[in-house]
């Protein structure tokens, strides 16, 4: 099992965008992306910070990502 990277919020919403999800709208610092299925995934915004773990875990799930792939598109990106 390979180690989950941090990644600020812009980092993130280009992985996402790659995997189809199109941001939807924005209410506080709390963006929601939205894919052609109907899945829903909301990414908090907070500037140059990196998003934690567990939140990230959480959508990487959402998005049906595993860490491995996650990774692998980090690095190609």
């Amino acid at each position: 099992m390979s180690k989950l990277r941090l990644v600020p919020y812009r980092q993130l919403r280009k992985l996402v965008e790659q995997l189809g999800f199109q941001w939807v709208r924005c209410v506080g610092s709390h963006n929601t992306f939205r894919n052609k299925d109907g899945r829903i995934i909301v990414i908090p915004d907070h500037g140059s910070q990196v998003i934690f773990r567990p939140l990230l875990r959480k959508i990487l799930r959402d998005v049906g990502l595993s860490i491995d792939d996650y990774n692998k598109m980090l690095d190609e990106s």
